[in-house]
């Protein structure tokens, strides 16, 4: 998700804003302390004009 605001050029708390979510949520999502909602996850999708699966992925084992 870093990888992908770089090429927006936004911080933080612009991709929480278009969200409308905290900018600690998207910093738990970065750090993977927190797996967003399925919503949550389309709306970033959205925004960086890809695929979620280009966003998310699932861990080995999981």
């Amino acid at each position: 998700m870093r990888v992908q605001r770089a090429i927006l050029n936004i911080t933080q708390a612009e991709l929480a804003e278009k969200i409308q979510v905290s900018r600690q949520t998207i910093n738990t999502i970065e750090s993977g302390k927190y797996v967003p909602s399925t919503v949550l996850a389309l709306k970033m999708a959205s925004v960086f004009g890809v695929p979620v699966g280009e966003i998310f992925s699932l861990e080995e084992g999981d």
